[in-house]
């Protein structure tokens, strides 16, 4: 039997790979290596830069400028903000952070302010919904590259009814709100002298509830395991749920992933057909948190049994279309998808990075069937429909394998519950595990770094590594690409498709990795940089952005869970050949109880945008005697989710 490698052993092997980073060239992944994506207009035409990164770098603020010599934090010279827990957010010194858009402020015409004793799902549904998650943002005119007026993209997780609704409101008048206040916002934004506010009367401003119709389209579209008494035909879903990560196409359009679902639904697995105890026990089910049930009885498995299976996958809209009914592409797989970031390889062919949250689940990939057309916008309106779905499988030498979920190989058969292609979609999951893929510490967002084209995927944590070691799932053992047996700060991987910068092959079957942080105290065995300080360091990375000046950004879920602290932002240097590799700053601080999601940049670097998600969301808060009240602090008003927007106060980029 093979000894496992303590932590101290992989240690050493991680930082000599890593120094192997060294000496790879940089390359500049703008738009004048790729002239023929320029018709699509920006950054994201070039589909090489994740969502919030410019195409063009500006020089940064303070005392160095992009390009000069990196001396001692040469990209991380702001202030650091100090750690505590506080009931107010906070941002690093020379830097303002604005409340933007609240939970319930009005968005549309005939929305009502906001009235948190006396809500309806009618209002809700014409204002901005509840636990804001994942953002973008969209300059106006499309493709303009412009960065004071744009369409914010932002996704509503979830909701808290402790924190939202008074005693006594009856239960299925919370369940109507919070199934108004799911989905998705496209809202149009402009700033005026460093302030930003929604554009009155914007054609462009729409919600997408967990009422709106939604087309299931791709290989799993029409199978009968998608069929309802409601939609006999399998392509058709009402709503949109547990709408968390996302990304945008090369083309402009928008994803959102929607990940815990299963809660959504009540009923046993014992109460589904045969057919579908399998796939349910592998995604999970229930219990119902939200009521839903009682509200429609398509939320109860013994009514709808295969209701389920429409929920779970990545959903596109056009954002620039305010009439285009959004669609959910069954080929890109159904779990609980965090993140859907594109990117362009090489041949053309689109790829989708998408981590599947929850302990001792996978990382995912797709790899669409045909390149990306930059010449005509409308040619990609069904390009996420056909394609190969692939599932990581990490081994002990730093080779990363992508593992092809295509009915027929290997165990992808009908011997073993496949019958076709849309069941090893629907039952992806299962389908992972049967490959042998590698269960990951809760793998949540995935960026392209795009000076590099490495990929950071990052894994939040998992405390059930160990365990189990005989099963895949949260238990499994330790390994190279998950090195901690109880893991509760988490880490963030890097991921080296074949080939450097630019022409990095991200279609290609295998890729090196190692681990590039390990996350939290330095003291007890995590690899920030040395001067990393007492303030620096964070544990539990969930969402992940590059700014234009090339720098990392995590935003955390969890980190205070281990001691008196908040969530928040840092500011990581990633550059592999800079000396301060690894050096991490922290910049901003969510309110007590919130998590912090969605950093996203405009294309000049001077706004940063974050979502504040469910502040005052911890034991004992409620909605008469919440831990915090913010953004309001107003006594008849409970907490917020909300979108805030930073800038330097002497008007240069971020940080």
């Amino acid at each position: 039997m093979e000894t496992r490698p303590s932590l101290d052993d992989l240690l050493p092997q991680l930082a000599s790979r890593r120094a192997l980073l060294g000496h790879t060239a940089r390359a500049a992944l703008g738009l004048g290596l790729f002239p023929w994506l320029r018709p699509l207009g920006g950054a994201l035409a070039a589909g090489l830069l994740p969502a919030c990164r410019s195409a063009a770098g500006e020089s940064q603020g303070g005392s160095d400028s992009a390009g000069s010599a990196r001396g001692p934090r040469g990209r991380l010279a702001f202030e650091e903000l100090r750690r505590g827990r506080r009931e107010d957010h906070g941002v690093a010194p020379g830097h303002r952070a604005q409340v933007l858009l609240r939970w319930g402020d009005p968005l549309l015409p005939g929305a009502p302010g906001f009235e948190p004793r006396a809500q309806s799902a009618g209002a809700q549904a014409l204002q901005f919904g509840s636990g804001n998650d994942f953002l973008a943002f969209l300059p106006l005119p499309q493709g303009s590259g412009t960065s004071q007026r744009g369409l914010l993209l932002v996704n509503h997780e979830h909701a808290t009814p402790r924190l939202m609704f008074p005693p006594g409101t009856p239960a299925a008048e919370r369940a109507d709100v919070m199934l108004a206040s799911h989905g998705l916002t496209v809202v149009e934004i402009a700033e005026v002298d460093g302030l930003w506010s929604p554009v009155p009367h914007s054609a462009y401003t729409r919600r997408i509830t967990g009422r709106s119709p939604i087309e299931l389209a791709g290989p799993a579209a029409g199978s009968a395991r998608l069929a309802t008494s409601a939609d006999p035909s399998g392509r058709l879903c009402l709503g949109t749920l547990g709408n968390c990560g996302g990304g945008v196409t090369p083309w402009g359009t928008y994803l959102s992933g929607e990940e815990n679902v299963p809660e959504y639904f009540a009923g046993k697995i014992e109460d589904l057909p045969a057919d579908e105890q399998p796939g349910a026990r592998a995604m999970g089910l229930g219990p119902d948190g939200y009521g839903l049930s009682a509200l429609e009885a398509r939320f109860d498995v013994r009514s709808e049994p295969r209701e389920q299976n429409r929920f779970g996958w990545v959903v596109e809209l056009d954002p620039f279309d305010p009439v285009a009914r959004p669609k959910k592409r069954t080929a890109l797989g159904r779990f609980r998808h965090e993140g859907a970031t594109c990117v362009i390889a090489p041949d053309g062919r689109l790829v989708v990075y998408s981590g599947d949250d929850q302990k001792g689940e996978c990382l995912y990939r797709f790899v669409s069937s045909r390149p990306v057309d930059a010449r005509e916008r409308s040619a990609n309106r069904d390009l996420l429909d056909a394609g190969e779905l692939s599932v990581a499988r990490f081994d002990a030498e730093g080779v990363l394998e992508w593992l092809p979920l295509v009915h027929g190989h290997g165990p992808l058969t009908a011997a073993n519950g496949f019958k076709d292609q849309a069941d090893v979609l629907i039952d992806a999951r299962r389908a992972a595990r049967l490959l042998g893929a590698t269960p990951m510490d809760r793998p949540e967002d995935v960026k392209i770094d795009p000076s590099t084209g490495c990929v950071f995927a990052v894994l939040t944590k998992n405390d059930a590594r160990g365990s189990r070691p005989d099963e895949p799932g949260p238990g499994a053992a330790a390994d190279r690409a998950n090195p901690r047996e109880r893991n509760l700060h988490g880490h963030i991987l890097e991921l080296r498709p074949p080939g450097s910068g630019g022409s990095r092959d991200h279609a290609a079957r295998r890729f090196e990795y190692d681990v590039f942080l390990l996350c939290g105290d330095p003291e007890s065995g995590a690899s920030f940089h040395p001067a990393t300080s007492a303030d620096g360091w964070f544990s539990c990375p969930d969402h992940l952005c590059f700014d234009p000046q090339g720098l990392l950004w995590v935003a955390t879920d969890g980190n205070g869970a281990q001691r008196e602290d908040v969530d928040g932002l840092w500011a990581v240097e990633a550059d592999p050949s800079s000396p301060e590799r690894g050096l991490s700053k922290r910049f901003y601080a969510a309110p007590r109880g919130a998590e912090l999601c969605g950093p996203c940049f405009t294309p000049d670097g001077r706004t940063l945008f974050v979502a504040v998600q469910h502040p005052g969301y911890e034991s004992g808060s409620t909605f008469e005697a919440p831990t915090t009240r913010w953004p309001d602090f107003d006594p008849r008003i409970p907490p917020r989710s909300a979108v805030v927007a930073i800038r330097r106060e002497d008007g240069a980029p971020i940080a």
